[in-house]
């Protein structure tokens, strides 16, 4: 049984066939934005440098599952050798075409994930695959394959951003400006909710000319006889002096003129129909949306993460192909986009990503766009005892340091949002950040923590080595987190290395401090300032800029 609000962490192919079995269909509406652009993500697949430094995080997802390796060279087999025809035939074409390399893993890897979300879509469901024009025509390939391509609803084409002149940099194309949207039902029988857009300007003032005396509302005056005559079933009558087929009833067209919709301007002239532009719906929703701007960097939404979408976007694809009470699911939900927005229109939802640090900012995005409502959040796969941490230290080390500095609040360093240190994260793992007060000018001032991860052995050294690093970066503070707990000789190093005063509240903190992932569990904190600490705080970014500190 579904379970609404649900986070599941972890590999999409994996959740997918382990917890949705069967081919009855558990949703309504997909959405997936899979990690592939081409001003950064493409360049990464293709291994060429650009000097872009993409999301560590995204990166590594390339790492671990779009590389030519034997993973994909034995998915590609399954694909070819124990799938249906249409996509055994696709993926040897495919693989004739394009040669052993990282595109073709990556069409590996889309396919097999492709084709049990097919299999989870409900028959009258709904699937949006947004990509960019580097992988769109291969994509929709393997979307004809799987879904059937008379089941191909649209191309939507979305312009994310405006013009721009990259032949002054050198480059010998046009302006590459726009996303691809493929949609898909699984059936003829899918959801649709026709959408609208606003008019524009000029056609307003060309066809809405007419403003009414007393309420100055805009209209229109329309044609009401009835075209195709008899032949339509249209009745004929006479009606303020004119003789016409009509589109109405005179019994209804009466009606009509004592409410004034109907407007004659002079005798003998054919009557219209007062039409109002405030009860119309806008524009019937076409396949290139040009209406909804990106996540600029000045905007309230904006989270830092380098390809989150403005959910305005995904609040049109849900409405135009989901109900209220219908299940939503975002394979790749990245930041959240999706699962927020399904929220917000009263949808259930589910969402899976691959990295801990997606999943941690997702928990806190929901917690601070819903404040004042009880939405409570089930997350699968992330820790919650000191065994299955073990378990993802050793499953992914990386990963276990961002589900740790989530427990303590610290935003990670080695991701696109981590402060810039001198070539490398240089051993720093986290950032925690506090206010205080200058001793001398009495101005308020940013102050850090520098945080270390450690899943293995620990001793002594770990925390001399701590107090080199917080010298070096001058740090005001430093944490060590362990997984096993600290020795007596790892204590009293951290004793040795003082305090540090908080000229605000006037308390002394210890400069090092252990905590261990056992203690973090029980519901322990960090000894340290808690007044706006502001890991997720957009004012931070303004006091830190000269630190280069983007929020996630």
């Amino acid at each position: 049984m579904l379970q609404n609000r649900t986070l599941f962490f972890g590999d999409n192919l994996d959740i997918l066939r382990d917890r949705f079995p069967g081919d009855e269909g558990y949703f309504d509406l997909i959405y997936l934005d899979p990690p592939f652009n081409s001003n950064r993500s493409y360049n990464v697949i293709f291994k060429e440098t650009n000097g872009v430094t993409e999301s560590k995080a995204q990166v590594r997802a390339f790492e671990d599952y779009w590389q030519w390796t034997l993973e994909a060279k034995e998915t590609l087999d399954f694909l070819i050798q124990e799938t249906d025809q249409n996509t055994s035939d696709l993926m040897q074409a495919l693989e004739k075409l394009i040669g052993h390399n990282d595109v073709l893993a990556y069409l590996v890897m889309m396919t097999v994930r492709l084709r049990e979300l097919h299999r989870v879509l409900k028959p009258n469901g709904s699937i949006y695959l947004h990509c960019d024009p580097t992988a769109s025509h291969y994509l929709k390939i393997v979307m004809d394959a799987i879904f059937g391509k008379f089941n191909f609803v649209n191309e939507i084409i979305w312009k994310r951003q405006s013009a721009h002149g990259d032949a002054r940099q050198g480059a010998s194309h046009l302006g590459r400006i726009h996303d691809v949207i493929l949609f898909y039902s699984k059936t003829n029988k899918r959801r649709w909710n026709p959408q609208h857009t606003e008019y524009d300007e000029s056609y307003i003032d060309n066809f809405y000319k007419e403003v009414e005396e007393g309420t100055g509302r805009r209209y229109m005056l329309d044609n009401i006889t009835g075209p195709g005559g008899a032949a339509k079933g249209n009745p004929y009558y006479e009606f303020l002096g004119v003789s016409r087929y009509w589109r109405y009833s005179k019994e209804t067209m009466e009606k009509l003129y004592k409410e004034g919709r109907i407007v004659q301007k002079k005798a003998g002239s054919v009557p219209r129909y007062k039409r109002y532009l405030d009860e119309m719906p806008g524009v019937e929703l076409q396949d290139v949306w040009t209406d909804i701007k990106p996540v600029q960097s000045q905007s309230k939404e904006r989270l830092g993460y380098p390809t989150q979408k403005p959910i305005t976007l995904l609040e049109r694809i849900i409405n135009a192909s989901s109900n209220k009470g219908d299940w939503i699911l975002d394979p790749f939900c990245g930041c959240g986009t999706t699962v927020v927005a399904a929220e917000k229109l009263k949808r259930n939802w589910i969402g899976i990503d691959i990295t801990a640090l997606a999943i941690n900012l997702i928990e806190d995005r929901i917690q601070r766009t819903f404040p004042d409502t009880s939405v409570d959040v089930i997350v699968d796969g992330i820790p919650r005892d000191l065994e299955a941490a073990r378990s993802l230290f050793q499953k992914d080390p990386f990963e276990f340091e961002y589900w740790a500095c989530h427990l303590i609040n610290a935003r990670p360093a080695k991701s696109k949002t981590r402060l810039k240190m001198r070539g490398s994260d240089r051993g720093i793992d986290g950032i925690v950040v506090f206010r205080d007060i200058d001793e001398t000018t009495r101005k308020d001032i940013w102050r850090r923590a520098i945080v270390q991860i450690k899943g293995g052995k620990v001793g002594r050294m770990v925390v001399a080595q701590l107090r080199g690093d917080m010298e070096r970066e001058n740090s005001d503070m430093g944490v060590l987190v362990t997984l096993e707990e600290p020795t007596e000789p790892m204590l009293k190093e951290a004793v040795e290395a003082g305090v540090y005063h908080h000229n605000f509240n006037g308390l002394d903190y210890p400069k090092i401090q252990i905590i261990t992932i056992k203690q973090l569990l029980g519901g322990a904190d960090l000894n340290m300032p808690k007044m706006d600490q502001i890991l997720y705080h957009k004012e931070a970014k303004a006091a830190l800029k000269g630190t280069q500190i983007e929020l996630l």
